[in-house]
């Protein structure tokens, strides 16, 4: 059970995620969440280094598909300027989101990394759906309502996984 929870990766930020070496381990699509992966969940728009990012992403023939549990709104106005495309309203840790980013990207399931900041939603819904996953550091210390109760629920799992000598952590 905690087997699902435990991510094929974890990094300080998105930008330790090398798109070259993604590239090189067979990865072709990126499913990632937006709020506190990419950007603090207030911030609007992306930073000038998420954007460098994100072209090097492109640069190296990797897809990106953003798949957040936030309203149209949210996803959509960060989204659309970068002409990324976006699932919203995906109710991770559900699989359907995940399917239908995949299927839209034209790709293998095999083919995809997700990539996210929580346990509970990024990582056990790629886990359970069979994707390669990465769990990132929040990029803001704080959260919205029903990410800071997931936060408390992750914070158990985590400590699980490190006493168990699964997963080593520091935030």
């Amino acid at each position: 059970m905690l087997q699902q929870f435990l991510p094929g990766e974890y990094v300080k930020s998105i930008y330790h995620i090398s798109p070259k070496k993604l590239k090189e381990t067979g990865i072709k699509g990126i499913i990632t969440d937006l709020d506190n992966t990419l950007v603090e969940w207030d911030r609007p728009n992306a930073t000038p280094q998420l954007l460098d990012w994100f072209k090097e992403v492109k640069d190296h023939g990797i897809k990106v598909t953003i798949v957040s549990n936030n309203k149209e709104a949210r996803v959509k106005s960060f989204s659309e300027p970068l002409n990324i495309p976006f699932i919203y309203k995906a109710r991770k840790p559900m699989g359907k989101a995940f399917i239908k980013a995949v299927k839209n990207m034209s790709l293998k399931k095999e083919d995809v990394v997700v990539i996210g900041d929580q346990l509970l939603t990024d990582v056990l819904g790629g886990n359970r759906n069979g994707f390669q996953t990465i769990l990132v550091v929040p990029v803001a210390s704080t959260d919205g309502f029903f990410t800071r109760i997931n936060r408390k629920i992750e914070r158990r799992i985590m400590d699980n996984l490190k006493r168990k000598g699964l997963i080593q952590w520091e935030e």
